[in-house]
């Protein structure tokens, strides 16, 4: 185990830290991330993620926090005073024991599986944070092989999407794509490999309703943007659109709540076929 350094003021190294809060750029440029939680900082353990920095609290600790120093192999472990990790950690009712430093995967679309049975979700353009890891978590908990961001859209690693996964950013291959015809031309890589993957997008006013729609096939799910949906361009590369019928007085369904329910009718038909 490396030795501690210890960080009392808001020095060189703070203010990086601080930086992969807010700033975007920051976070591509130095391909890293600031893991909050113990259940994150666990799954990403687990799932052996890239740790470049521990963050502890100075002063006492827990087994975890003790146990967390002793197995993780990172280039630089750091004790930080109370205050410090405490603003980095952004919650005003308890302090931290530890943070990590970890490193962002190449967005690479060749990282998600496709088998026969492959289940992927897009998510086109979100803007909301809490959605996008609201849908990851969704996807995991739902038997998704992956999930696939396009355009310009709310950051995968922004600490409100991490916080927002629960811990299933870990566990799920996710990757930024810049639109749909990259990941059009990934899907015809994995329908040349033997795979008929067919693309089926939610749209309010797609005439076939989701219970409709056979999902049991492999299927890249498209969901679209909280406010406009679809872009044209993925709209016109779907294989099919379905929508999710409603009562009542809404207008339109949350975002994340749509492809999840989509993912769960995924889920459902798969579970209803004969066993194999």
């Amino acid at each position: 185990m490396p030795g501690l350094r210890p960080v009392t003021s808001r020095n060189a190294a703070f203010q990086q830290w601080q930086a992969l809060l807010t700033n975007r750029t920051k976070r591509h440029r130095t391909r890293g991330f600031l893991v909050q939680g113990v259940r994150p900082i666990t799954m990403a353990l687990r799932h052996g993620w890239q740790v470049d920095a521990v963050l502890v609290r100075a002063g006492k600790r827990s087994s975890w926090a003790a146990e967390l120093l002793r197995d993780t192999a990172a280039a630089t472990h750091y004790e930080l005073a109370p205050e410090l990790i405490a603003e980095l950690g952004e919650k005003e009712e308890q302090v931290p024991e530890a943070l990590l430093v970890v490193r962002t995967p190449p967005d690479d679309l060749d990282r998600i599986p496709t088998p026969v049975d492959a289940l992927v979700v897009a998510f086109d353009r979100p803007s909301s944070p809490g959605n996008l890891g609201t849908l990851v978590r969704s996807a995991d908990a739902l038997g998704a092989h992956g999930v696939i961001v396009t355009g310009h859209a709310a950051d995968l690693y922004d600490p409100r999407t991490v916080r927002a996964t629960t811990g299933s950013l870990f566990g799920l291959p996710a990757v930024r794509a810049d639109g749909p015809d990259t990941v059009m031309a990934w899907v015809e890589r994995v329908r040349a490999a033997g795979v008929p993957l067919q693309v089926v997008g939610t749209d309010e006013n797609a005439p076939d309703e989701l219970a409709a729609t056979d999902l049991t096939g492999p299927v890249l799910l498209v969901v679209g943007n909280e406010t406009s949906g679809m872009s044209t361009t993925w709209a016109a590369a779907c294989d099919h659109l379905t929508r999710i019928p409603m009562a009542g007085t809404a207008s339109s369904l949350n975002a994340a709540v749509s492809g999840s329910i989509a993912l769960y009718e995924a889920a459902r038909q798969r579970a209803a076929l004969p066993a194999r």
